[in-house]
C-alpha cells in the first residue's frame, strides 16, 4: 500500500512543479501546436502552445515507480516494467509524430501506416516478454485466454494450436493496444479532456490492482473460486497510481486554457499504459466500460465517416451526423462552452469507470 501512496505523491510534485521548466524549454525549442485550419474557429488562439507535454508524465510515471519501489527496498516487477515499457514506446512513436508537426508545421506527422507500424513493434515486444517470463509459479503477465474481469474459458493457443494461436493473440493484443491508444489521441482534442479521463480510467486501475492483491490466490486460503491469479497486481497499482498522480499535477497547467498540451507523445502513451494494464490484469473486455468515454469519442468518428461514404455512394452527397467529429468538436460547434463540454464528458467518463469497477466487483460477489 505504501509503494501505491508513494508513486502517486512523487508523480504528482513532480509533474506539478517541474511542468513549468518544461514548458520554457519547449517554448525555447519552439515545439508550439499546430491548429488545423478546418478545425473549430475557437482553436485558433491555441496555435504555438507548448505541445509534446506527454514526456513530462511520463517522466513523472516512470521516476515515481522506481523511486517508490527504491524507498521499499523493493525489486520493480516484470509486470510494471512491460506497463511502462508500454507507455514509453508508444510515447516514443507519438513524439515523432509530434515532432514532424512541429518541425515541418503541418497537422500531418506519421503517416497512417507508420504510425500502425511503431505501435506494431511496441505491441510485439511487449507481447513477446509478457509470455516468455513466468514467476517461480509458473505464471505469466499476460494470459492466452481472452479476459473479462479474469480469464474466460476461450484461449487462441488452445483452439487454434501453437503458431497459429501465437499469432491470433499478438493480433488480439495489438487490436487492443492500438484501439485504446488511438482512443484516447481522438479525445484528446479540448484542454483537459484526455487528462481528466484518463485520470479515471487509468485510476480504476489502483482499484482493481489492490483488490485483485487482497484476492490473490497465493494468498487466500478460503472462497479460492473467486482468487486472483494475476501476476504482481499490487505493482501493476502502484503504476496506475503513479501515472495518475503525473497526470493530476499535469492536469494543474493543462486545464484551460492550457500552457502545455500532451500532444501525440501524451495520448499514445497513456492509451499504451491502459491496455497494458487491461491486458496485465487480465480484464482485457473490460476496458469497454473504463474506457468508455474513448469508446464513445471513436465511435462518433467511425458513425460519421461510414455514413458520409454510404450516402455519397447511395445518393451522390455525402451527408454527415455531426456538426463535425469527434463528438466533442460537435458541441463546440452548436454553440457549448468548451469547459462545459470538458466537464459534463468527464462526468460519463466518471460514470463509465463507475460502472466498470461495479461490474468487477459484482462478478467477485456473485460470479
Amino acid at each position: 500500500m505504501r509503494s501505491i501512496l508513494v508513486a502517486g505523491g512523487i508523480g504528482m510534485l513532480f509533474t506539478l512543479f517541474m511542468t513549468p521548466a518544461f514548458i520554457w524549454m519547449f517554448k525555447r525549442l519552439q515545439w508550439g501546436q499546430f491548429i488545423r485550419e478546418d478545425g473549430p474557429e475557437a482553436h485558433h488562439t491555441k496555435r504555438g502552445t507548448p505541445t509534446m507535454g506527454g514526456i513530462v508524465f511520463i517522466l513523472g510515471s516512470v521516476i515515481g515507480y522506481f523511486v517508490s519501489k527504491a524507498i521499499n527496498f523493493e525489486v520493480p516487477s516484470i509486470s510494471a516494467i512491460l506497463a511502462l515499457f508500454m507507455m514509453v514506446g508508444l510515447g516514443l512513436v507519438g513524439f515523432l509524430d509530434d515532432y514532424i508537426k512541429t518541425h515541418k508545421q503541418r497537422s500531418l506527422g506519421l503517416s497512417g501506416w507508420a504510425k500502425m507500424a511503431g505501435q506494431a513493434i511496441v505491441s510485439l515486444v511487449f507481447t513477446y516478454f509478457a509470455l516468455r517470463t513466468p514467476n517461480e509459479q509458473g505464471v505469466l503477465p499476460a494470459s492466452s485466454f481472452i479476459s473479462t474481469v479474469r480469464d474466460t474459458n476461450f484461449s487462441f493457443l488452445l483452439i487454434f494450436g501453437g503458431v497459429v494461436g501465437s499469432i491470433l493473440l499478438a493480433v488480439w493484443f495489438y487490436l487492443l493496444i492500438s484501439g485504446t491508444s488511438n482512443g484516447v489521441n481522438i479525445a484528446d482534442g479540448l484542454d483537459g479532456l484526455a487528462t481528466g479521463a484518463s485520470i479515471m480510467a487509468i485510476g480504476s486501475y489502483v482499484v482493481i490492482g489492490f483488490w485483485q492483491f487482497n484476492q490473490s490466490c497465493s494468498t487466500v486460503v478460503d472462497n479460492l473460486s473467486h482468487c486472483y491469479t494475476v501476476r504482481d497486481p499490487l505493482d501493476l497499482a502502484a503504476v496506475a497510481s503513479a501515472i495518475v498522480g503525473s497526470l493530476i499535477g499535469f492536469l494543474w497547467w493543462n486545464t484551460s486554457p492550457a500552457r502545455l498540451f500532451m500532444g501525440d507523445t501524451g495520448s499514445l502513451g497513456l492509451g499504451g499504459a491502459l491496455a497494458a494494464l487491461a491486458i496485465l490484469s487480465r480484464t482485457e473486455l473490460l476496458l469497454l466500460l473504463v474506457g468508455g468515454l474513448f469508446v464513445i469519442v471513436t465511435g462518433s468518428v467511425i458513425i460519421q465517416r461510414v455514413f458520409f461514404k454510404i450516402t455519397k455512394w447511395t445518393t451522390g452527397t455525402g451527408r454527415r451526423v455531426f456538426l463535425m467529429s469527434p463528438l466533442h468538436h460537435h458541441f463546440e460547434l452548436k454553440g457549448w462552452q468548451q469547459i462545459t463540454i470538458v466537464v459534463r464528458f468527464w462526468i460519463i467518463s466518471g460514470l463509465c469507470v463507475l460502472l466498470g469497477i461495479g461490474f468487477f466487483y459484482i462478478e467477485w460477489t456473485y460470479g
